[in-house]
């Protein structure tokens, strides 16, 4: 659940309409699969030129949960 809040807070601050900000986790063995969705007009923000913010929310989430010992993969909708 930390790392649900984490993205949720992390997104939140870039965003314009941080109402909008929808963040789902689906657990499995080996990983832990995190679905970011954003507003349309938001989409830029959260993915930066040349995907830099996206690698940069990444990176954070996965160091986050090195305690895990799980994979953590974020996708960004």
């Amino acid at each position: 659940m930390l790392m649900k809040e984490l993205l949720e807070y992390v997104a939140k601050s870039l965003v314009s309409s941080p109402e909008d900000v929808v963040v789902t986790q689906t657990e499995t063995d080996a990983s832990i699969v995190l679905n970011l969705h954003v507003a349309q007009g938001d989409m830029g923000k959260v993915i930066g030129k040349q995907g830099r913010i996206a690698k940069a929310i990444r990176a954070v989430v996965r160091a986050g949960s090195a305690r895990e010992n799980k994979r953590v993969i974020v996708d960004i909708d």
